[in-house]
């Protein structure tokens, strides 16, 4: 479980929202490093919502670093998310579809390639190396090894949605009117 923290996270990162106020990314989160965050003030691309208690100084200029910022034009999030392997990990819950492993994880084309199979979100389910290994290039079918989940191309908001099950192990208690986790406040901050 997170845990939230009265200090700011090493390297300062504020929480990036989208103009609606909701954070661009759950897993990973949305968060940018000060030096970014500071030039985006500068070009007046965000608004600061809220700000750290340390500031950030020139001989002509002081600011407190921002710890959430929100970008003042809306970043559409319909697109199709990209097919890759740590999206594939996410759509499944980072564990095995066949044994509920979280240990090892691999691709697994649950049509083999030597049968006709693909490699696209149709196809491929994260597996366990001991599942992969034991399915092998056999058909669900021929071995009793069916995905407990159908693989499908999920949207870019039920990848946000599933990510919500993973929070950080850090968050700053500025961040918490943004995101949507059951957190502990540390104690002694």
């Amino acid at each position: 479980m997170a845990e939230v923290s009265t200090q700011p996270p090493a390297g300062r990162p504020a929480l990036v929202l989208n103009a609606d106020f909701r954070p661009l990314s759950y897993y990973p989160l949305s968060l940018w490093g000060w030096q970014d965050v500071v030039k985006a003030v500068f070009l007046d691309r965000v608004e600061i919502i809220a700000e750290y208690d340390t500031y950030v100084r020139s001989p002509s200029f002081e600011m407190r670093l921002p710890s959430v910022i929100a970008l003042r034009d809306f970043v559409r999030q319909d697109r199709d998310p990209a097919f890759t392997r740590f999206n594939v990990f996410l759509r499944d819950g980072f564990q095995c579809v066949y044994c509920g492993s979280q240990e090892a994880l691999t691709f697994d084309h649950v049509v083999p390639r030597s049968k006709g199979g693909r490699t696209s979100w149709d196809n491929i389910v994260a597996a366990c190396s001991p599942c992969n290994l034991k399915k092998g290039g056999r058909l669900p079918g021929d071995c009793e090894m069916h995905p407990g989940l159908k693989p499908r191309r999920p949207t870019h908001y039920q990848l946000q949605e599933i990510g919500r099950r993973f929070p950080p192990n850090h968050l700053h208690e500025t961040w918490m009117d943004y995101l949507y986790w059951d957190v502990e406040l540390e104690a002694g901050g």
